[in-house]
């Protein structure tokens, strides 16, 4: 890499912002005055062409000034008797391209075009030219009537050269504080355009550094700048940040308080089978049994719970996760058979059309087992489950208690309970990772009462009566 674009590169943004905005003023202000200086030169040249064709030396000046064959007499006149001819030199270009001085001092190098002039080949000519001691001049030819000669009249050029170096000092002068006042002007503009991102970079350390999620960046007024766009941005980064954090609080304690009370009995349970071992006092068999099935029962209860919480955390597209097209009346069918093992005194009816949705199996099949497990759960002896399915609707109906309006709303909470389902088995996760499913499959689930006693529950998930035909 260019050593300069390094150094570049290593320089904070306001300042590249403030270079490169004096950079820009220098380019322009460059281009201005070098236009400004052609210009004035221009015009300075043009106003002394027009001087030189006005004032012509009269043709019976010249002609009294050289011979008969072209050669010039000297000294005729003194530079005191011609004041109109102040510092001017004044010669005589034949056609050969011979040339002789009528007045003035220095003799100046005359071009072709004066020999054109003197030919007839040119009405005039205006031109640069060199004295022999290196001066420069401006030289106006014209030819003289009547005898094949051409006159050049040649002016020095100082006074334009020094209008264009006090034009160049000043434009120096003037360009130089343009541009260190375009430096200051970006350096300020870059500090008050820079100001939302350096409290937005303060927030975001304050942020790494103390890990506090509730600072909001102002935003009333901000319009909807890129400035503004990025504040808002971040707010919304840091209220989603501290919103999972809170729910992975919640569930860290919600999860603790599940465990907590399985992991007492069991341990309590797990005390009295070695008290008794350790003491040598035998526990009654009876007793003992019950303990072992307690203990089991518990074991049992935690793994359920562990398998759940695993499936919670689990993120919405987890690697590895296989989406593919499945048949959700077979899945359905399929838990049905090991409902009817959990609820043998539950009578189950079916009625279920072909349906196919885009999903992951193991996720979808576990969402239905889930609500027929809770159908199960709070069905009656004796009651009946219904289950339909028509049109990519799912729905399950059961004849239990039903669950109180004012509790619908958080039925999809995890470790949420109903009061009066705390005595029975369970973690409260069921429904969470129901509506989990459902929603990764592209669908929508609800519940609420049924017609009578009982709870419905519906899942709709898009798909279609048919599979996809396979790829060719």
């Amino acid at each position: 890499m260019n050593p300069v674009l390094r150094r570049y590169r290593v320089l904070p943004l306001r300042s590249r912002l403030a270079l490169l905005v004096a950079t820009a003023v220098a380019a322009a202000v460059a281009a201005a005055a070098v236009a400004c200086w052609f210009v004035v030169r221009n015009t300075l040249i043009s106003s002394m062409d027009d001087a030189l064709s006005e004032k012509r030396v009269s043709d019976e000046f010249v002609r009294d000034a050289i011979y008969a064959d072209g050669r010039c007499r000297q000294s005729i006149v003194k530079d005191g008797d011609r004041p109109d001819l102040y510092k001017q030199t004044v010669m005589v270009a034949d056609q050969r391209g011979g040339s002789c001085i009528i007045f003035g001092q220095q003799r100046i190098e005359l071009k072709v075009a004066d020999t054109e002039v003197a030919q007839r080949e040119r009405p005039e000519a205006f031109h640069d030219a060199t004295a022999v001691n290196g001066d420069k001049y401006r030289v106006y030819t014209y030819p003289l009537s009547g005898l094949p000669y051409a006159v050049s009249v040649a002016r020095p050029l100082d006074e334009v050269q020094d209008t264009l170096s006090n034009l160049v000092l000043v434009l120096s002068l003037v360009a130089g504080a343009g541009v260190v006042g375009a430096g200051a002007a970006g350096l300020w503009v870059a500090r008050a355009g820079l100001r939302p991102v350096d409290e937005l970079t303060a927030a975001v350390e304050h942020v790494a550094r103390t890990e506090d999620l509730s600072l909001r960046l102002p935003t009333d007024g901000a319009g909807d700048d890129e400035i503004a766009r990025l504040s808002r941005s971040f707010n919304a980064m840091t209220s989603a940040l501290a919103s999972s954090r809170d729910l992975q609080q919640q569930l860290i304690a919600d999860a603790g308080h599940e465990l907590r009370t399985p992991l007492t009995s069991l341990r309590t349970n797990v005390e009295l089978l070695a008290r008794s071992d350790e003491t040598g006092r035998a526990i009654p068999p009876d007793d003992r049994k019950a303990l072992l099935t307690s203990v089991k029962a518990q074991m049992t209860e935690l793994a359920a719970l562990i398998g759940d919480l695993q499936e919670l955390s689990r993120p919405d597209a987890a690697p590895g996760a296989k989406v593919q097209v499945v048949a959700l009346h077979e899945i359905v069918d399929a838990a049905l058979e090991r409902a009817r093992l959990r609820g043998p005194d539950l009578t189950f009816s079916a009625d279920l059309s072909p349906w196919y949705v885009r999903a992951e199996p193991p996720a979808l099949e576990r969402a239905i087992v889930n609500i027929l497990d809770n159908a199960v759960k709070f069905g009656p002896p004796g009651s009946a489950v219904e289950v339909a399915l028509k049109d990519g609707v799912l729905t399950v109906r059961d004849h239990g208690p039903g669950i109180p309006a004012d509790e619908l709303p958080h039925v999809f909470d995890r470790f949420w309970r109903s009061p009066s389902a705390r005595s029975l088995p369970g973690s409260g996760l069921g429904l969470s990772i129901v509506a989990r499913a459902v929603r990764q499959a592209g669908g929508e689930v609800s519940l609420g009462p049924a017609p009578g006693p009982g709870t419905v529950v519906t899942v709709r998930l898009p798909g279609a009566p048919t599979p996809p035909p396979a790829a060719p």
